[in-house]
This record gives structure tokens, sequence and C-alpha cells, in this order.
């Protein structure tokens, strides 16, 4: 069973996982930096034991853009390298799976 641990890490401590098939554009990281700068740091960015991010690439990638020393992280220990492959993978892909209320979301649009 896996266990998790929050707290503070410098940016410089953390390492992008080498087999991330999720790539980031230029253009989505400036996204992140703009909602990071707007709203704060509300996501954490999720690592293995050896501080390998599992998710939050691009969370991280703009964090260092923006200058920022040190960022929230969830350590997820106890995983097999197999689940770990496997929750980068999910993590990434999962979101793909929904859709949006289009009604919804243009109300919410408007209201902004």
């Amino acid at each position: 069973m896996s266990q998790t641990e929050l707290k503070f890490v410098k940016t410089s401590e953390l390492k992008p996982y080498k087999m991330n098939s999720r790539i980031h554009s230029d253009e989505q990281i400036k996204q992140l930096c703009a909602s990071i700068e707007n709203f704060g740091f509300t996501q954490p960015i999720l690592v293995d034991e050896e501080s390998t991010v599992l998710a939050g690439h691009g969370r991280l990638m703009a964090a260092q853009r923006l200058g920022i020393d040190s960022v929230p992280v969830v350590i997820i220990s106890g995983l097999s390298e197999k689940q770990k492959k496997a929750y980068v993978i999910a993590d990434n892909k999962i979101s793909d799976n929904s859709t949006w209320n289009n009604e919804i979301l243009r109300l919410e649009i408007e209201d902004i």
C-alpha cells in the first residue's frame, strides 16, 4: 500500500520522469504561469521517494519559468516501478476521457 506526505521542496531538487509521454507546449506553460500568478500554486506536484515527478511536469516547468524556489509536493511512497509507470500514464490519460457540458461552460465563461 502506498503512503503520501505533503511538504514543500525546492524546484531544483525535483527530477522530471524521463519517460513522461505527455508533451507540454510553450503555450500551455504560459497558461499555467498565468494561472499560478492569478490563483497561486493550488495543486501540488506528485513525486516518488527520490523526488521524481509522477504528476505535475507542466506545473514544475511553469514554476521554474516564474522563478518559484519551492513548491508543494505530495510524496507517494511504496509504489513499485510498474505502478509508477502506470500512474504517470493514468494521471495524464484519465482527464482526457472526460467531456465538457458546453451549456454550463458557456454560462460560466459569460459570468466572468
